[in-house]
């Protein structure tokens, strides 16, 4: 639609990984609105910067990104407006298999200044672009065969939902990860894998997530996950096993899981709880103490504030355990993870759990953490 230009020059080429060109649109300076058609080949991205009077960015070909600092990237297609406030670190740039072009329009030029920040680096970068990709590389929903089903999904999911609430690439895949295997969903949990370790989740990381899985869900669902984990872990030149994460040992594995206990949840609410449980009934306290707790949660490769999210997205996504959503709601809080955190893994797992599964855990936080 608009011409390529020529290749940046050396004054702006610097501050982009890859090729970009511009062609100016404009030139009635009496108008003093400054258009230029920005074209990147793929993977072309530019540096993290910002513009004092802020910038306009209008999609015209291909595929791209656009991120704003600590928040989400959002995919950029045809027609799609970036309205950019002034002051607002961000990058912009090609998808890493599409070229992209995008118009870009300078506002108040008589007192916008950029300022030039870091590269985005290789990790950044495949963290905000690898999720949709890897996803729709593993996943067996044909677009040639379901077009209208790609569409959907695609947009909803991997779009719009995953732009919102502001978690990071890291902390929403792990979720997402968590939930793929509670749903016993084996081709998206592949799927996610490769778009988390290409988001820069560490396999340790991927590992302690179905770990962690097994105390909830049980080792008959969590086992099959254990092997697509080694097989992709693998594949990537990962040499197993891992180094190991255990801190307990089985004289002290109570001990510290009932330490851990207390910590998310309360020493008087622990301590009742074991107090009151009938005494033919008293070993299963036992056991989330020495287990759950002592052989799980103590581990290293996540810390506690991430492990009580993890268990979060396991609990919603199996269904049918609102009374534990509703205690790990309250300790999830105890530890740092709040409504608003936890609305946000809410509502990043609404793809893949469904509405019945997403409203009743919405319920649960409603009841325990009520609005004002």
């Amino acid at each position: 639609m608009f011409p390529l230009g020529e290749p940046l020059p050396e004054q702006f080429s610097k501050y982009f990984i890859g090729q970009a060109w511009r062609a100016p649109l404009t030139t009635n300076r009496v108008l003093n609105v400054p258009v230029s058609n920005i074209t990147f080949s793929p993977g072309c991205r530019n540096n993290w910067h910002s513009h004092t009077g802020g910038q306009l960015l209008i999609a015209v070909g291909g595929r791209g990104y656009y991120q704003e600092k600590g928040q989400p990237a959002r995919e950029l297609l045809p027609g799609d407006v970036v309205e950019i406030a002034p002051d607002v670190v961000h990058w912009h740039g090609a998808a890493p298999d599409n070229w992209f072009s995008h118009l870009a329009v300078e506002c108040n030029p008589a007192i916008n200044v950029n300022t030039w920040l870091e590269p985005v680096d290789d990790a950044q970068y495949s963290a905000a672009t690898a999720s949709r990709q890897a996803f729709w590389e593993g996943i067996p929903v044909d677009k040639a065969k379901d077009p209208e089903l790609f569409e959907i999904f695609d947009i909803f999911a991997l779009g719009e939902v995953s732009g919102h609430g502001g978690l990071d690439a890291r902390t929403r895949l792990i979720c997402v990860l968590a939930s793929n295997v509670a749903s016993q969903g084996h081709a998206a949990f592949r799927a996610t894998l490769d778009a988390a370790l290409g988001a820069g989740v560490t396999p340790v990381e991927v590992k302690e997530v179905v770990y962690q899985a097994v105390p909830y869900i049980g080792m008959a669902k969590a086992a099959d996950f254990v092997g697509i984990a080694n097989e992709v872990l693998e594949a990537r030149g990962t040499t197993l096993p891992l180094e190991g994460q255990s801190t307990t040992t089985p004289a002290d594995r109570f001990d510290k899981g009932l330490a851990v206990q207390r910590s998310i949840f309360g020493a008087e609410h622990i301590d009742a709880m074991r107090a009151s449980a009938p005494e033919n009934q008293k070993h299963i306290q036992q056991c989330l103490s020495d287990n759950c707790f002592g052989d799980f949660l103590t581990r290293k490769g996540l810390d506690v504030k991430m492990r009580e999210l993890v268990t979060f997205s396991l609990l919603v996504s199996l269904g049918g355990c609102e009374p534990q959503v509703k205690g790990h709601i309250a300790g999830n809080v105890n530890v740092g993870n709040d409504k608003a955190v936890l609305l946000a893994v809410v509502t990043q797992l609404l793809p893949w759990i469904g509405y019945p599964r997403t409203l009743n855990a919405i319920g649960c936080l409603n009841e325990v953490l009520p609005e004002n």
